[in-house]
């Protein structure tokens, strides 16, 4: 380096000039700062893209001792595209050349739970040799509020959760990852903040863990029991999250007949006026208008491209479904949709996180589904998990969910073969000592779902994994569970609907739905002064699926409409069946207790 010039007429600035060199040419490095959060970010040069590729694989150790790299197939990693991962790959990336240094950081709060950055946190504990973070909160996208209730206010003017992060690389130091967290109001985080140093923080040390690495405090005990269970996509390995079309308003429909009658219109005008008559706005990188009408035209407008889609817990609309093409549908997940429109078939739905909300992420389908039918939280979509595939049309161009690559079709012969892995079958036909038909399987997950004991046990690993199930040794056990879950399967498909006398529409009117009111006094709903659906206990009008409280969803939702004979008989029958879930959740929760007596599995 090129030595300083000094000032003789001010010596103490060339000395402070001259100190300051010599700190820079010592091989130490302090990185830190702010850097912006923005997912869509515009620093896509190859050097940023680069960094993060090592946060898109596991390094796991095999039985002979040796490390490998198992990339981690994410199908949608853009939140790794984030500026502040890339910000912190490239500290990781000086401080790993230096040999040692320190990183300090405010953030977005995500990467500390969020599955998507698993292979980051890996790979920060393997760069760092003392990880720490103060969890500053304030997520008003996760609804967050401080233990004791309170309001949780972020320190920014921003709706997303912030943290600081403090990485020292230094051979030699205790190695180890440790956190705190600060609740409240933004000036009690400020006061707290300006008046504390690191010593003084009371530090809680965690324990990150293979597969998920995270970053946040957690029962060790429990999270190994839990871990170490069958995952769902484990078990069913052709998934999807479900059907986003870019335009709902042009894309799903109440009934079949405005579905036909709008896209019949839709495709017979020009783009530009289908653009302003359906209020389309402008097209986006995923979704043109053109290529949707070209989308249509190609397929056909035959009667059976017109399909029921669920759209909300026990809410039917109808759409227009081509299947592989991108056009009408942004993304049409076929490769998994297909199945569900190809023959009989259902598909188990839960959700990969549940932020901000409790677990009651489940549900079951018989259609094509939509992405955020579990949750208006998208980090919460809904997947879809299909319990049957059925060969893919000759046309068919080979997707991402492609299971059998060049192997042996395995359809040979077969109408349509189980979702079910082989390893994961063998394991469990030895483990019961018979087989079950896939009904039975999915049965008895959707009852274990719906266990209050096992939503209890597992609450907090519910909320940043799939879910993972536990299986008895014991066949009588196993059986008794499945049955249970395959009737409640039957009342919320509507195939079976329990008569209870509940939530019968009364009153005369003209069925608009008006405004949506719920009168404990008299247990009704009201749609409009003058008609309501009678008798609905309080916690049937409570009921919640996932980010959702059913009854009032489906209802608000038709604001303005008439309801048809075919809603009504929905909400009848809806009342009923939320009736008879809770009743038979208690049927599910001693079976499941039974199940697994004296074991973390339940209590």
């Amino acid at each position: 380096p090129i030595a300083p010039v000094r000032n003789l007429f001010l010596p103490a600035l060339s000395d402070e000039t001259e100190a300051a060199q010599a700190v820079k040419e010592r091989p130490i490095l302090v990185i830190t700062g702010n850097p912006p959060y923005a997912g869509h970010s515009r620093n896509n040069g190859p050097a940023a893209k680069g960094r993060i590729d090592k946060y898109k694989s596991l390094v796991e150790t095999g039985e002979d001792g040796i490390e490998r790299i198992v990339p981690l197939g994410e199908r949608n990693s853009k939140w790794l595209q984030d500026d502040y991962v890339k910000f912190l790959a490239f500290a990781q990336e000086r401080i790993d050349a230096a040999g040692e240094g320190i990183v300090a950081v405010i953030t977005n709060h995500s990467f500390l739970d969020n599955p998507t950055f698993r292979g980051m946190r890996q790979s920060l504990m393997r760069s760092f040799d003392q990880i720490r973070f103060i969890d500053l909160h304030g997520n008003a996208k996760k609804g967050e509020r401080a233990p004791d209730g309170g309001d949780d206010e972020n320190v920014f003017d921003i709706e997303q959760g912030v943290a600081i992060s403090l990485f020292v690389k230094k051979p030699g130091i205790k190695r180890g990852v440790w956190r705190a967290d600060l609740w409240g109001k933004r000036q009690t985080k400020y006061e707290w903040t300006a008046r504390t140093d690191v010593a003084g923080i009371e530090w809680v040390s965690i324990q990150p863990s293979n597969p998920q690495w995270l970053f946040v405090s957690r029962d060790q005990a429990r999270a190994t029991v839990f871990e170490r269970e069958w995952s769902v996509t484990t078990i069913f390995p052709l998934n999807s999250v479900g059907i986003v079309t870019a335009r709902d308003s042009l894309a799903i429909h109440f009934s079949l007949k405005e579905a036909t009658s709008n896209i019949e219109r839709f495709v017979s005008l020009s783009p530009e006026q289908a653009r302003l008559e359906f209020s389309l706005g402008k097209d986006v990188q995923d979704w043109r208008v053109d290529w949707a009408q070209t989308d249509v035209r190609s397929a056909g407008l035959v009667q059976e491209k017109f399909r029921p889609i669920l759209y909300r817990p026990f809410d039917r609309r109808f759409t227009f479904y081509s299947g592989h093409s991108r056009g009408f549908h942004c993304r049409p997940r076929d490769a998994v949709m297909r199945n569900l429109t190809s023959g009989k078939n259902v598909g188990l739905i839960t959700s990969r996180l549940t932020k901000g909300e409790s677990f009651s992420h489940v549900q079951i389908t018989n259609a094509i589904t939509e992405v955020i039918c579990m949750s208006p939280k998208t980090s919460n979509n809904g997947f879809v998990f299909p319990l049957y595939l059925y060969p893919p049309p000759v046309d068919a161009k080979p997707g991402k969910a492609d299971l059998f690559g060049d192997a042996p079709d395995p359809f040979a012969g077969k109408e349509r073969i189980e979702n079910i892995a082989p390893a994961f079958r063998q394991w469990l036909d030895a483990r019961l000592g018979r087989h079950h038909p896939p009904e039975a399987v999915l049965g008895y997950i959707y009852a274990v779902l719906h266990a209050p004991a096992y939503r209890a046990a597992y609450a907090e690993f519910l909320r940043s994994d799939f879910p993972r199930i536990p299986f008895p040794e014991d066949d009588a056990a196993f059986a008794a569970l499945a049955a249970l879950g395959a009737g409640l399967m039957e009342a919320h498909l509507l195939r079976a609907v329990p008569k209870r006398g509940l939530g019968g529409f009364a009153g005369k009117g003209d069925e608009r739905v008006e405004a949506v009111r719920y009168s404990l006094p008299d247990r009704r709903i009201h749609i409009n002064p003058a008609q309501s659906f009678a008798d609905v206990p309080p916690e049937v009008w409570g009921f919640t699926i996932g980010g959702y409280q059913v009854l009032d969803k489906y209802l608000k939702s038709r604001r303005g409409r008439i309801l048809t004979l075919d809603e009504i008989e929905t909400v009848e029958a809806v009342v009923n069946v939320l009736a008879f879930t809770l009743d038979r959740m208690a049927d599910i929760d001693a079976a499941y207790r039974a199940a697994f007596p004296g074991t973390m599995h339940g209590s």
